[in-house]
């Protein structure tokens, strides 16, 4: 029910006696704004400017109710000094619907104040890496690179800005998603694809400005958070199963060509680890560049560096192990699949009509025009005519992010609102390449770059190019932020790069790290190596025998926990809970709202990763329960505890009373 409080020019609106907007003419609700946008791209790092030309707060309303098809709808008419904006707010489906009117000439930009409250808490907006809780800072929602170090006060990102403007920020992401979820039980969702800013930081209002005035806004409030997760998803969509290989090991991210490849598989097999698959993201070929070890973005197989590989892949599909590959939504200049774009004229042009070519970093590629019906047909038969048919059980579908704002499209309605929802487009063009092939139950990809489509297309995450280090910003910790943030706008599914990637300005992976990484990602739904972008500079998994060892360990973990972990999976595609959960999801308590360095697998199983250099214990608080470790089987009760975590022991516990207590206590 939608309710209206009027008094001396001041409105309260209510829905299911949710308050959601306060406005006063000194405190308007609405306003608008004429600005002028300046956007600069280098390499996926974007450098926004909007010069506010004019604002005009709202300070006056109308309110008039009418039936709409026998729908029962609200209009207010926010206005001042003949500039008006119209508010329709209607119920459908159990939530509460805005639909804001056009903007007038010369107005650009919306601005919509919704009611806060001082000890309020915020999650979400998509892949969030430095700030679980988003209250007291603003977060401008752009796909692009997340950045280097991801944190101007420290050293890294100082270096990465001056040597290469790409430091990034506390805000930069691949995945922006424009809704949010309150600790007063509801979310937020807007409807719009062009750029926004979402503004917590005052403590009596969210402050959202859109540059594309949302289709709608949705709010859905709930009696628990839980449900308030789940009904996110049942609006947007939900992650599917996956393929059953997936949950029987680890995946070893390698790279160097087949002999290098298959000697790495004997080894690790040598020392018992369970391996899944075989990801080698050089299968059609590699190149060198400053930055590092990159590679040839033509989507066709390289026989000189893989040679046999087709033979190679159905004799370890024999063996249970699956091989994947690589792909992204560019195409190489100068290589076959370019020279087959450009003759069907599917891609995205520059201002003389040729192919618009971007700078990737010591090389340049074209986009493919996904707003063109012809290019999302010609892209899924390269999926399917070199990806699918050719052996490879799954990909990284990178990128997604990098669309350039002056690329001509074929969509009338511009780069700049393009932008946002790209990745989901690339999502959606796997999505369907598989589904097309009859493959669905068999093949695994995985993306960084998200939008709100990807609820419904992509079938898993990865947290992108965190440092090989330590840092909460962009290292180890910032991966489980990352997490719990998709968590909370509807997204189940994540993983990360074991180890991390980014390996730059002196900073090197150690074998602690790894192996640090590794005890993490055992409980996570899924395990990945990567060599990194150096990858000589890196510990890898297979640098010496203890390592090899600690991997197979850790796999052992996860192998074990494979029925628990399909059920979750499952849960998450049915009902829409994600697998790794904030943990007042299932304790509904305030000490856990900011909780960021432990989370709960499902239900039953509470992980508090190690994510200090060095550190051989861990202080934590559990919930309310009776708690079993894992590892020692000690029971432990609810409240604060200081636990030893030596290397290959993380502090992970079960819950006493879990369906599972037999499976958990076979772990040793």
């Amino acid at each position: 029910m939608i309710q209206f409080t009027k008094q001396n020019g001041s409105l309260s609106v209510h829905y299911n006696h949710l308050k959601v907007i306060d406005h006063s003419p000194d405190r308007p609700a609405v306003a608008v704004r004429h600005s002028k946008e300046e956007i600069d791209m280098y390499r996926g790092n974007y450098f926004i400017e909007d010069e506010v030309v004019e604002e005009v707060p709202l300070r006056q309303y109308t309110l008039s109710e009418s039936y709409v098809e026998g729908k029962a709808v609200s209009t207010l008419t926010f206005f001042s000094k003949g500039v008006s904006v119209a508010l329709e707010m209607s119920e459908e489906d159990g939530r509460l619907k805005i639909c804001c009117s056009p903007l007038p000439d010369p107005y650009n930009r919306l601005l919509i104040h919704f009611h806060a409250e001082e000890d309020e808490y915020v999650w979400g907006c998509g892949e969030q890496f430095s700030y679980f809780n988003l209250r007291g800072k603003n977060f401008p929602l752009w796909t692009q690179e997340q950045g280097v170090g991801r944190n101007k006060e420290t050293e890294i990102t100082k270096i990465a800005d001056e040597t290469d403007r790409a430091g990034g920020d506390y805000h930069t992401t691949f995945y922006p998603q424009p809704t949010f979820v309150s600790s007063r039980s509801y979310f937020l969702h807007a409807d719009s694809d062009g750029y926004a800013d979402y503004d917590f930081s005052d403590p009596h209002c969210h402050r959202l400005l859109f540059w594309e005035v949302p289709s709608s806004i949705i709010i859905s409030a709930k009696p628990s958070l839980m449900e308030v997760v789940q009904d996110i998803s049942r609006l947007l969509g939900r992650q599917g199963p996956l393929p059953e290989w997936v949950y029987d090991g680890i995946i070893l991210g390698m790279q160097g060509g087949t002999e290098v490849c298959l000697g790495k598989i004997e080894e690790m097999e040598r020392v018992g680890t369970k391996i899944a698959g075989m990801w080698i993201q050089d299968w059609q070929g590699e190149r060198y560049t400053s930055f590092g070890k990159r590679l040839r973005w033509n989507w066709q197989w390289d026989p000189v560096l893989y040679p046999r590989l087709r033979e190679v892949i159905g004799e370890l599909k024999s063996r249970g192990i699956r091989v994947l590959g690589y792909i992204n939504p560019y195409v190489l200049a100068g290589h076959p699949l370019y020279e087959e774009a450009k003759a069907l004229d599917v891609l995205g042009k520059g201002a003389d009509g040729q192919p618009f070519l971007v700078d990737f970093g010591e090389f340049d590629a074209a986009v493919v025009d996904f707003t063109k019906k012809e290019a999302v047909t010609w892209y899924k038969e390269v999926i399917r005519r070199e990806m699918i048919d050719f052996g490879l059980s799954g990909w990284m579908a990178d990128f997604g992010e990098y669309l350039p704002t002056d690329v001509l499209l074929s969509s009338k309605r511009g780069a700049v609102v393009e932008h946002n929802p790209w990745p989901g487009y690339w999502a959606r063009v796997n999505r369907e390449a598989i589904d097309e092939a009859g493959a669905g139950d068999e093949i695994l990809f995985f993306m960084r770059a998200g939008s709100t489509a990807s609820l419904k297309y992509c079938q898993m995450m990865w947290a992108g190019d965190q440092n090989v280090d330590w840092s909460e910003d962009d290292g180890l910790p910032s991966v489980i932020t990352a997490a719990l943030s998709l968590a909370m706008s509807g997204m189940g599914l994540h993983h990360s790069d074991i180890g991390g990637y980014t390996t730059l300005y002196g900073m090197k992976r150690t074998k602690e790290l790894l192996i640090r990484w590794a005890e993490f990602s055992a409980f996570t739904p899924l395990m990945r190596t990567h060599e990194g972008n150096r990858p000589t500079d890196n510990w890898q998994f297979d640098s010496d025998e203890e390592t090899m060892r600690a991997i197979a360990r850790m796999t052992d973990v996860h192998v074990r926990l494979k029925e628990y972990i399909k059920a979750l999976v499952r849960e998450n595609a049915e009902h829409g809970i994600p697998v790794m959960r904030p943990i007042f999801l299932h304790y509904p308590e305030q000490a856990f709202y900011a909780t960021k360095d432990a989370y709960l697998l499902g239900g039953d199983l509470f992980v508090a990763p190690v994510l200090k250099e060095g550190a051989v214990e861990r202080t934590l608080v559990l919930p309310d329960d009776e708690w079993i470790h894992l590892f020692t089987k000690e029971v432990y009760r609810g409240g604060e505890h200081t636990v030893a975590a030596p290397l290959l022991h993380p502090a992970v516990f079960y819950r006493a009373g879990s369906a599972y207590r037999e499976l958990f206590a076979s772990v040793q």
